[in-house]
């Protein structure tokens, strides 16, 4: 009979793995690299399908299954926001229908309600997010006025809470819905509609200034960006006969996007998070139909390929609803 105690554990030095004892063997333990790939959990803010909600839903991005109650927004305002998170932090800011510039914040690991933040520099709706680990920004949409769009690009520092600050400017208005990603040095900010937009900017998160020129959309202006630290994918949209497409740049690298494959269900007003090896998008409306859906499927970010089934979303209205806003705290920001 071993003397050692079921459940002890070890460093090998050989593997540089720890491992545990079963009782007849060494069995390594898995563990989660920093970017936590294969544990990040992806959380969808809000929604509207006749009525706006505040809820907020999660999944774990490694597994497949339906999305289950994480809490509720302090506002049912947050439809169609922007979104951005640290490995800690989820933040919600802007949203309809009152053109709202209030931000909330979650912390992932846990679930609970939103708490709040501070506030962008200017209400707005249908923006995007990005972020890295340290800073998050907001771009698109339209501001106070009803249907006057915006080019201003506000930062916010995830740790902390208070009012969004000026970063710069878009090189050109790039409407509502943007798709928005990042590595954990170089954001993307890519068209969106009304008007449609093909632009595709970068700007260094780390700094503050206007976007740049990356290239060129495409397809899916007005979709949904979602990224791993290498890969940048755009998702949906508003063109009727291309909203199950999905389109992929490299971040680190200048360039238009390349066509990747399709959703499972073509839809606008997306939510999305990302984890290393997976993006998973969720949620959405038909863009010929008011058809809403509670969809969330996902991709292989490494390969190129057709989205496969995950699971539903499933709270207020059986989870069908557009105008979904997702992040989590693996995406390609963090590493």
């Amino acid at each position: 009979m071993s003397s050692i105690p079921l459940g002890a554990t070890r460093f090998n030095s050989d593997s540089q793995k720890l491992e545990y004892w079963n009782g007849s063997v060494w069995m390594q333990i898995k563990t989660f690299s920093p970017n936590l790939d294969g544990g990040a959990r992806g959380i969808f803010f809000g929604g509207n399908n006749g009525s706006n909600y505040d809820d907020i839903e999660f999944i774990t991005i490694s597994t497949q299954g339906n999305a289950s109650d994480f809490g509720n927004m302090t506002t049912s305002g947050h439809v169609a926001a922007g979104t951005c998170a640290s490995r800690t932090r989820g933040v919600v800011a802007g949203g309809a229908p009152s053109v709202t510039d209030t931000i909330e914040f979650i912390t992932i690991a846990t679930q609970g309600n939103g708490t709040d933040f501070g506030n962008l520099t200017d209400g707005r709706d249908f923006l995007g997010g990005l972020s890295n680990q340290t800073r998050g920004c907001f771009n698109g949409g339209r501001i106070t006025t009803p249907n006057v769009k915006t080019n201003i690009i506000d930062f916010i520092t995830i740790a902390s809470t208070g009012n969004a600050l000026d970063f710069g400017d878009t090189r050109n208005v790039i409407g509502n819905y943007p798709m928005m990603c990042a590595s954990p040095t170089r954001g993307i900010l890519a068209g969106g509609v009304s008007p449609t937009v093909t632009d595709i900017d970068f700007i260094t998160i780390a700094t503050i200034g206007n976007g740049l020129d990356f290239g060129t959309l495409s397809v899916n202006q007005g979709g949904v960006g979602a990224s791993n630290s290498v890969r940048g994918i755009f998702a949906g949209g508003y063109n009727p006969s291309l909203t199950t497409n999905t389109s992929f740049i490299t971040i680190a690298t200048l360039g238009n996007s390349i066509n990747f494959g399709d959703l499972t269900v073509a839809r606008r007003g997306i939510g999305a998070a990302a984890s290393s090896t997976r993006a998973a998008f969720a949620g959405g409306q038909h863009p010929s139909s008011p058809n809403n859906t509670n969809t969330i499927d996902y991709v292989a970010i490494a390969t190129t390929g057709d989205a496969v089934d995950f699971g539903d979303l499933g709270q207020s209205n059986s989870g069908q609803k557009r105008n979904v806003s997702g992040c989590s705290n693996g995406h390609g920001g963090l590493g």
